[in-house]
């Protein structure tokens, strides 16, 4: 078999490949063979069809067959033994469909190539990481929410701040008719409309006036996407159906038990530094996260490597074939870049540090997922097995996917160790509130 490699630029190549009679007959021949073991026709005993008239009824469809698994298998090859680094997979050259099945011996085959250079990491960049301090105005929120989330609701007559308020919400001139309900904590601008109001009344207000430029708030209420109420103004109508209050949960034993396990809190001290613990453990997984996107956003934006951008778009336009169209690839062509940039870091640092997970290792992490669902804190002894079972059986769920998003992730967590290894963390001090203003 002839398979070669034309490099035209630095990052485009043309595959080609000529097939002779002797490259692919022999395992014709062989499959007519199985064919004729399995195939059922009338007037032959099964087993007993002659090749002869298996080739002349099927001849065409396994030669078809067998030279696209024949092509696969070798592209497969050469390309590993070649170490050739593909952007994708070969895509053959269009205009290739005036093939002689009947009569051709030998077939030539070309496909376009992507070719991803070789690089440097750019190491040499600083990344920001932070170390968040806790503050007494975060630990206060903590609380306020706490005792709002385990509290007590109750339906009052007369609303007052702070309440949820139930009801048909219409809009004067326009389509938008919806059953919400408006938390009269985000409203900015004519609170009292909503204060002293009973079931039955209606409220007129200005929407935008009322919630300002809060988008995620203008959403939740009218049941739009944030787009279409980034869009939205204009007088509403507000039927009032019911008052919901959330009466605040007491700092008790039935408190502590509900949020850490029973008798795991014993009193106010104790609930104090658990809920300060779990707060700051939340923080540093935040703060590890940002920090983990700030080394890939620093490493792709400096990253200096050529790509095959045409080809790049040809082969996610036939990967995708009735998912994206031409102009939704040009549109979002910078992520696709991104992507494929962190890409190709992935697989160097996996390459040049041999970075490997075990399918142990999977099926660890996916347990410890599911204890966590649980909210148990190690294994019974008496659940052991089927626990493996559970985790197996989820795994194989999707013919594996799961198992594939669980190993990708365990890799990526391998490679961003490596990097923190290798890279210079300039660590912050901040503070929580400064924090959680910050725009990720």
């Amino acid at each position: 078999m002839n398979i070669t490699l034309n490099q035209t630029d630095s990052t485009n190549a043309q595959l080609k490949v000529v097939l002779e009679e002797a490259d692919y007959a022999p395992k014709v021949d062989q499959q007519v063979k199985e064919y004729s073991k399995k195939a059922q026709i009338k007037g032959f005993r099964p087993g007993k069809v002659p090749a002869g008239l298996v080739k002349k009824m099927y001849g065409k469809s396994i030669l078809v067959e067998q030279i696209n698994k024949t092509l696969q298998e070798e592209i497969t090859k050469y390309i590993r033994e070649n170490d050739v680094k593909l952007l994708g997979e070969p895509l053959p050259e269009p205009n290739q469909n005036n093939i002689d099945w009947d009569n051709q011996k030998e077939f030539e085959f070309t496909y376009q190539v992507g070719l991803l250079p070789d690089f440097n990491l750019p190491l040499d960049k600083s990344v920001e990481g932070y170390t968040v301090e806790l503050d007494q105005n975060t630990i206060d929120e903590a609380y306020e929410n706490l005792k709002r989330q385990f509290g007590k609701t109750t339906n009052p007559e007369t609303s007052e701040a702070g309440d949820f308020i139930y009801g048909d919400l219409k809009q004067v001139e326009g389509d938008v008719e919806v059953k919400t309900l408006i938390p009269t904590t985000r409203v900015v601008e004519g609170q009292d409309k909503f204060v002293g109001v009973k079931a039955g009344d209606t409220i007129r207000f200005d929407i935008r006036k009322t919630f300002g430029d809060d988008n995620a708030a203008l959403a939740h209420v009218t049941g739009l996407s944030k787009d279409d109420a980034a869009n939205l103004n204009g007088e509403f109508d507000f039927a009032v159906e019911k008052i919901n209050r959330t009466e605040p949960a007491e700092l008790d034993q039935e408190l502590f038990d509900k949020l850490f396990g029973k008798d795991e809190v014993h009193s106010a001290e104790e609930f104090d530094a658990k809920v300060r613990e779990t707060i700051e453990e939340n923080y540093k997984t935040e703060a590890e996260n940002l920090l983990n996107r700030n080394i890939i956003d620093s490493l792709v934006d400096n990253l200096d490597a050529e790509l095959p951008t045409e080809f790049f778009k040809r082969w996610l336009l036939v990967t995708n074939e009735g998912r994206l169209t031409a102009e939704q690839i040009d549109e979002n062509f910078d992520k696709y870049v991104r992507e494929l940039k962190w890409s190709m870091i992935k697989n160097k640092l996996v390459a040049d540090n041999e970075l490997k997970v075990s399918n142990e290792e999977v099926v660890e992490a996916t347990k410890q997922k599911m204890l966590a669902q649980f909210n148990m804190p190690e294994i019974p002894e008496e659940l052991a097995e089927s626990m493996n079972s559970y985790a197996q059986q989820h795994l194989n769920q999707d013919n594996g996917r799961n198992y594939i998003q669980e190993y990708e992730q365990l890799l990526a967590e391998k490679v961003l160790a490596k990097l923190k290894e290798q890279i210079t963390v300039v660590d912050k001090k901040i503070t929580a509130e400064d924090f959680r203003n910050m725009s990720f």
